[in-house]
């Protein structure tokens, strides 16, 4: 039958040890278990595989060199599959508000499979940008050895185009400076295979943060999708998970407070997607981590941007592959006291451990500024409070946007109300978009507000026009864009109050987002406010509006 349980085996021998357990095995036998296979360890793979986004559509493959480490290395390999989406796809639609309920829905998950199936340890592989924090957030749950992978990055499009550049084609058509041959041959050539968004928008900040929190095996988030590369390191994961479980290393021994601020260090130098610092806290309270907003303005404070990474800068994810990826410049962090090298990984070494050996940067690299001549001196992820965001807001300010913006609301209550507005021509200079009722209750679901930003740009008024919104945004979108407005409209925060005309100002400097309107006008638009009628009264999205928290808190649902 099966040999006495072991430290190894300490789920599954529940499922698989004795006579009472002849059922389970039968059932195990069915999908290819031996005799033998009932005395190693099961390490479970949660494989996102789907054809719905080209951020996963290989990584079923993958799956398979994980479970082969896995198997490699003594244990028995057992993958399953858990769901995403495609915020691609689905951006700019009303379907866009399944995103980032996608994050619980894939934690439920893998919490639900391998707590149900006992699994010993896991390795999860992520391609897209809910995915990544969701399978976190599962192994966070579960706290049992384990490893994620990154699916990795797409390759560039004919002329170096890629999905954001799609979107913003989009909104050169609108404007007339582009025709549809234009925009029908960047939409077929921007896309050329699998892998995830390629500038350093979320997909490729949560891989980063990851590594950075020491969560995946160093290199993993900078290797491209369709690569040797990342078949050894999901073959590398599988067999990881083993010597993890021979050590009892369990997320919670890794995802420590130092090691978000290392993430959080690793986001901001990369100039990182505002959807991190969602993420990242939502990902800390799950693992039982302190983590505030206010973290990431002390963190940035003393942390530069020094990737010149898209969408805000010129290269991308392929390109930072091709020199090293981010392991130098994590070196490069760690030699000037930026991060903190004693924190365990995946490993079972340290960070500092881990990038003892690393190679520098070819001396003519062009992407990684050094830290004395940065691109930006301070972190781009300015958390702003004020009057309109008493429980905080996040921008993402690069500089090229400059650091200061006053203008006249122009109010919408959608999404698509505003891209509506904003194609027309409503929307021009000087005017401060108010995107509200998207948050995570009232949309529900904190749709991104890709499409209308891209459109702003698309337009040529990226310099000229702000947007704030209780929504979020991309990775790929840029501007001068505030997103995460805390409280939300649809529990009555300020933002339902704004009117058109009145005057906004957004300063990243002083890092505040005012209204300009007495405290009294404000009391009184308050008591005339009543609140909007939830849009969905069941299924998930209504059972997500009932549970979930504040932006300013993760909008988490446990």
């Amino acid at each position: 039958m099966s040999e006495p349980t072991n430290n190894t085996r300490r789920h599954s021998a529940q499922v698989v040890d004795g006579p009472g357990k002849a059922a389970s095995r039968a059932m195990l036998r069915a999908v290819g278990f031996n005799d033998d296979d009932f005395t190693k360890p099961q390490v479970g793979v949660a494989s996102t595989w789907s054809m719905v986004t080209p951020c996963n559509s290989h990584i079923g493959e993958l799956a398979e060199f994980a479970r082969d480490g896995a198997d490699a290395a003594g244990g028995k390999g057992v993958i399953f599959n858990t769901i995403t989406i495609s915020d691609g796809i689905a951006n700019g639609t009303e379907g866009m508000k399944y995103s980032l309920v996608s994050r619980e829905v894939i934690a439920d998950s893998i919490e639900t499979v391998a707590g149900c199936e006992g699994f010993d340890g896991l390795v999860a592989i992520g391609g897209c940008d809910k995915n990544m924090p969701g399978c976190i957030m599962g192994l966070a749950r579960l706290n049992r050895p384990s490893v994620f992978v990154y699916g990795g990055t797409i390759m560039p499009g004919k002329g170096h185009t890629d999905i954001v550049s799609v979107f913003e084609a989009m909104g050169a058509h609108s404007r007339g400076d582009i025709d549809l041959i234009e925009l029908k041959n960047i939409e077929e050539t921007a896309i050329p295979g699998p892998g995830s968004c390629g500038g350093m928008y979320t997909a490729n900040t949560m891989a980063s943060a990851i590594e950075a929190l020491g969560m995946s095996l160093p290199g993993s988030s900078a290797q491209n999708a369709i690569s040797q590369e990342k078949r050894d390191d999901c073959k590398a994961a599988g067999e990881a998970v083993l010597a993890l479980l021979v050590s009892d290393i369990k997320p919670s021994d890794i995802m420590t407070r130092e090691a978000f601020e290392n993430a959080i260090t690793v986001v901001i130098a990369l100039g990182g997607s505002t959807n991190a610092v969602l993420h990242l806290i939502g990902m800390a309270r799950t693992i039982g981590v302190e983590l505030t907003l206010s973290d990431f303005t002390e963190i940035g404070k003393r942390v530069p941007v020094i990737a010149d990474l898209r969408p805000s800068g010129h290269y991308m994810m392929s390109e930072l592959v091709a020199i090293g990826g981010i392991q130098p410049m994590m070196k490069i962090l760690l030699d000037a006291g930026l991060l903190h090298g004693d924190c365990l990984t995946v490993t079972g070494k340290t960070l500092a451990e881990n990038l003892a050996d690393v190679e520098p940067y070819p001396m003519d690299q062009q992407i990684i500024a050094p830290l004395g001549n940065p691109l930006k001196a301070e972190s781009h992820l300015r958390i702003l409070f004020g009057n309109l965001a008493p429980e905080g807001a996040v921008a993402k300010i690069t500089g090229k946007e400059g650091t200061r913006f006053s203008g006249s609301a122009r109010v919408f209550g959608s999404e698509e109300e505003a891209q509506a507005r904003i194609n027309d021509g409503t929307v021009v200079a000087g005017d401060v978009v108010v995107i509200r009722y998207e948050g995570p209750k009232g949309g529900p679901g904190m749709r991104e507000m890709l499409t209308p930003t891209s459109a702003i740009m698309g337009r040529g008024l990226g310099n000229d026009v702000a947007l704030i919104t209780d929504g979020r945004f991309s990775g790929g979108s840029h501007g001068f864009v505030v997103g995460h407005v805390s409280p939300e409209a649809f529990d009555g925060g300020p933002l339902a109050l704004i009117e058109d005309g009145d005057a906004i100002t957004i300063d990243a400097e002083a890092d505040t987002i005012e209204v300009d309107i007495s405290d009294e006008e404000m009391m009184r638009r308050r008591a005339a406010w009543q609140q909007p009628e939830p849009r969905y009264r069941k299924g998930v999205l209504a059972k997500y509006a009932k549970l979930v928290s504040s932006a300013s808190t993760g909008a988490i649902t446990d």
